[in-house]
């Protein structure tokens, strides 16, 4: 097989990052040839010619845009200084950065994403390696706030953010980041 040409992977990573955008924006439903060739720049059959599939688009959109949360999340966490709350880094994680400023929008395109993840088996790797490194990155936000989870124990506290998270979605003027706090208070209390 031939290696890939620097023109091929410029063109496979502006195709990738075009598609994170949709996917940010608009969910998985958002992510369709047309839509990622237009934002890209590129011809419609640039589409198919570097990915074999809507999936291998859709997955290489999800690995872009979870690296990038990823990313940013390191990146705060390592520029935090002495007055920062760590606790409000791990709610950036928990409930997607861009929740900080676009409200509910942004909670309720970021939980989207997730729950649509769950339909899509072909994701359920790329999550998981993700998960893990989430997982890295709260425990060391909450290890600066001065708590010590367990991997099981971590699991129940963003198992009860994120419930409650989902329970205020359902009113649709809830102050989502609120009461990700107050949840995640509770979970840190016990």
């Amino acid at each position: 097989m031939a290696r890939p040409t620097e023109k091929g992977e410029r063109r496979r990573r502006l195709l990738a990052e075009a598609a994170a955008g949709l996917l940010a924006e608009g969910g998985f439903e958002a992510v369709r040839h047309r839509a990622v060739a237009e934002r890209a720049g590129l011809p419609l059959a640039s589409t198919t010619y570097y990915y074999a599939s809507l999936d291998e688009l859709v997955t290489a959109a999800a690995e872009v845009l979870g690296r990038t949360e990823l990313d940013e999340a390191m990146a705060t966490l390592d520029a935090a200084g002495s007055d920062d709350d760590p606790r409000e880094i791990v709610l950036d994680m928990l409930l997607g950065p861009a929740s900080r400023t676009d409200g509910l929008d942004a909670v309720l395109r970021h939980f989207e994403r997730l729950v649509g993840a769950g339909r899509r088996p072909y994701l359920a790797p790329l999550m998981r390696a993700q998960r893990a490194e989430l997982d890295a990155l709260l425990t060391t936000a909450l290890a600066r706030a001065g708590h010590h989870p367990d991997p099981v124990a971590l699991r129940r506290i963003v198992a009860l953010v994120d419930g409650a998270v989902v329970s205020a979605l359902i009113e649709a003027d809830a102050d989502t980041r609120t009461i990700a706090r107050a949840a995640l208070a509770d979970a840190l209390s016990t």
